[in-house]
């Protein structure tokens, strides 16, 4: 898959997780809001991974 591709599914489920951690602290769901926290953290830094850095080629 291209980058591109890579980036949008990355954002998508950062999105998705954000979305379903609002829902689980509304409904006092904190062990659930929890793990979608942890799920939302990893995507983040998986995206951060697959991302280039615009500062590397210096």
């Amino acid at each position: 898959m291209s980058e591109r591709r890579w980036k949008s599914v990355y954002v998508v489920g950062i999105a998705l997780n954000a979305i379903a951690f609002a829902n689980a602290v509304m409904n006092g769901s904190w062990l659930f809001a929890g793990a979608f926290a942890f799920v939302a953290v990893y995507l983040v830094v998986r995206l951060r991974m697959v991302t280039p850095d615009p500062d590397s080629d210096r």
